[in-house]
């Protein structure tokens, strides 16, 4: 097992802005779609995050963070406790080791009635904070199996979600500061879309010096597609969707305008929050490749 920290772990450490996609593996079982969102996402961005069945059943996430990694590009290899029991999380995540795979996004998942396989049963045998706990520790504590310890384990560069737009606040930011004392060295927002409410929060954030303990990246979800968007924001209360950003999509014209307009609100976002003092990056999340890499070049987001 290597001992030197992963790049993005060393970024992290250094201070410097980070740039990340997250990105969802194929349908299929054919590791080309994999081998080719890495070529294309090389060079731009510091990290490319690999969805664990976010929204759908794809290929695992495991399996396409190794071919991403083979691709020359840095993964970030997201994991959910909404499928796996602690039994099967602790033995992934040896396995994601093994195979050199050492950035974990640890979430709790989406609920499954949210994506396309609803008849399925969830798990949800450990939260967020107690995987974050238990790949913090398992070298020396695996008591959570039944182990005294494991070997092989670390350093990893953990990571977690944070809920701006999730009530009551005061509740969300115990749990940030929970998931900080865990062992998280990144977090990523659910996608930012009201700003208005985002700046409290943020606020909230800095007045505790969270931001100082860990590295806080903000979400950005590009809607490019009035149909596409109005869904997003029905299936999800949180993050709010303003109604105003809906209706500039809807009545920007046909697709493409309305894609350029969704674009246009992403890059807009993107330049509100990149003058806040201590956020420390992006990462952006898109339904095509081709959005999030337009969106990085319009924005003039980079990897220096």
């Amino acid at each position: 097992m290597a001992d030197e920290k992963t790049d993005l772990h060393d970024r992290i450490d250094s201070g410097k802005p980070i740039l990340v996609v997250e990105w969802a593996p194929p349908l299929g079982a054919d590791p080309g779609p994999v081998e080719d969102a890495a070529k294309r996402f090389a060079g731009k961005v510091h990290a490319l995050g690999v969805s664990d069945n976010r929204d759908r059943v794809g290929m695992s996430a495991l399996a396409a963070a190794v071919l991403v990694k083979e691709a020359g590009v840095e993964p970030i290899l997201h994991v959910v406790t909404r499928d796996r029991n602690r039994i099967a999380l602790v033995s992934d995540y040896l396995g994601a080791q093994a195979l050199g795979l050492r950035n974990v996004f640890c979430t709790s998942g989406s609920h499954q009635t949210l994506g396309h396989a609803r008849a399925a049963k969830n798990v949800f045998d450990v939260d967020s904070i107690q995987l974050l706990r238990t790949y913090t520790n398992l070298a020396t504590d695996g008591r959570v199996v039944g182990e005294a310890g494991m070997d092989g384990c670390g350093p990893v560069c953990l990571g977690a979600a944070a809920s701006p737009f999730a009530d009551p606040v005061e509740l969300q930011l115990v749990r940030l500061a929970k998931k900080v004392a865990a062992g998280a060295h990144f977090l990523i927002t659910d996608p930012v879309f009201d700003l208005e409410r985002f700046d409290p929060w943020w606020k909230a954030v800095t007045d505790r010096g969270l931001h100082e303990r860990v590295a806080i990246l903000a979400g950005i979800h590009l809607l490019t597609g009035a149909e596409a968007a109005k869904a997003y924001a029905d299936r999800r209360p949180n993050p709010m969707v303003p109604d105003a950003l809906l209706q500039r999509v809807a009545s920007a014209g046909d697709k493409t305008a309305q894609r350029a307009a969704g674009i246009e609100i992403a890059r807009e976002t993107v330049d509100r929050l990149s003058g806040m003092t201590g956020l420390r990056g992006l990462a952006i999340r898109a339904d095509r490749d081709e959005d999030a890499l337009e969106l990085i070049e319009k924005a003039g987001l980079g990897t220096e």
